[in-house]
């Protein structure tokens, strides 16, 4: 739980840091998008190969070299702070995040037994929303306090956001000595894990709906990051909010409703077919992001923060229908799904290019088209399995608890 905590919060204070790297680097918007594109692209290198490498050399050697190559990533931002040392850290960071995203969950099955690993598959993301909510609160509290001037150690021409970084230094110093001391358990594999082999893989990559899926992670790995990492920029273009102070909550409050959209989508996939749970969300985002994009400043405050409930069961879903849909080679399944975050790293670089010859408004509208995807995967998916629901019974029951 405390590593998908550091990974969420390493990851996703870059969103709120955006406007403040753009100033102090004097940046373009695609230039600027090329920092969370270097943290992102990570996934696409990293993720099959981790998966291998955690089966050689066991989890905790895994783990502990995920760390220490994050942890580089963080002393050369922290050290040489300017815009070639960030793109550099970055991808080393997101080389260390995608790495620990591979060997954490078959960890966590092992620890907690094939039959409570999606309970606690689950909290994992609460914990990982949780610290996507704490993350920009604690970029407020260093925009306010001049904590540069409290370390001597520390340049002053380096700005003031930095500390973070140092922050995080010390963050994956303290969670290396608790692994290191950490006896872990042996990791049995199943025989269908055993066999993410080349064959396993040309044959998923003959499937169509390999793609489908494929193409659904990208699109809502990049929705979800593009909101993150231009949200805070637009309300500072277009509404003149405050990006150090009123930009990092509404940040906050995005991921602070994925964790409660988190928690409601749990009860709604137990009542509701999840292909219609998919359809509805994906709507309901679309009228979310155009009350974000054209409404007034309250409302659009209100509706970006929102879209953090309307999204917030997407990749559950997805990732659901995907392995429901094939009989066999699940891992190698996973590892090509994984691949897919990569699209944190492209779909925002798009939005900055777009914002660069147009503007960030037209830029964004290029979300339309991944939620649209979105829609059309709950649509044409056709699942072997479907997700289990509560009976009639038990659904009459809930519905006369809430009247």
């Amino acid at each position: 739980m405390i590593i998908f905590f550091v990974i969420s919060f390493i990851t996703n204070i870059i969103g709120p840091l955006i406007p403040e790297i753009i100033e102090n680097f004097n940046l373009s918007l695609s230039a600027a998008a090329l920092l969370p594109f270097a943290f992102f692209i990570a996934y696409g290198f990293s993720s099959i190969p981790s998966g291998y490498l955690v089966e050689i050399y066991g989890e905790k050697k895994i783990i502990l070299t995920a760390l220490s190559i994050a942890f580089i990533g963080s002393l050369i931002f922290s050290i040489f702070s300017n815009y070639l040392t960030g793109i550099i850290s970055l991808f080393l960071i997101g080389v260390g995040m995608s790495i620990l995203q591979v060997a954490i969950n078959p960890l966590l099955r092992n620890c907690s037994g094939p039959e409570n690993f999606a309970f606690y598959s689950v909290l994992g993301q609460l914990f990982f929303g949780f610290a996507s909510f704490l993350s920009p609160k604690i970029y407020i509290l260093t925009s306010k306090i001049d904590l540069l001037k409290t370390f001597t150690f520390l340049s002053a021409a380096s700005p003031n956001w930095i500390i973070i970084y140092w922050g995080f230094c010390l963050l994956i110093i303290i969670l290396s000595l608790i692994i290191q001391l950490i006896s872990f358990p042996k990791i049995i594999l199943l025989q269908e894990e055993k066999n993410t082999n080349y064959k396993s893989f040309e044959n998923l990559l003959k499937n169509k709906w390999t793609y489908l899926y494929f193409v659904g992670i990208f699109f809502y790995v990049g929705t979800e990051q593009g909101i993150n990492t231009w949200t805070s920029q637009f309300l500072y273009t277009y509404h003149d909010i405050n990006p150090k102070i009123e930009g990092a909550k509404i940040i906050s409050n995005f991921w602070g409703n994925m964790v409660i959209g988190t928690l409601i989508g749990l009860i709604l996939i137990k009542l509701i077919d999840s292909k219609i749970l998919l359809v509805f969300f994906s709507l309901l985002s679309m009228v979310l992001l155009s009350l974000g994009l054209f409404g007034k400043t309250w409302i659009a405050l209100i509706a970006f923060s929102s879209l953090g409930f309307s999204i917030s069961s997407m990749w559950s879903i997805i990732i659901a229908l995907a392995l429901n849909s094939f009989n066999k080679n699940h891992g190698a399944l996973s590892g090509i799904m994984m691949t897919g975050i990569c699209g944190g790293a492209i779909y925002p670089f798009i939005i900055g290019i777009i914002g660069d010859f147009f503007e960030l408004r037209v830029g964004l509208i290029a979300l339309y088209a991944s939620l649209l995807y979105i829609l059309l995967i709950g649509y044409f998916s056709k699942p072997i399995f479907v997700n289990k629901r509560l009976s009639l019974k038990w659904k009459k029951s809930i519905i006369s608890l809430v009247g």
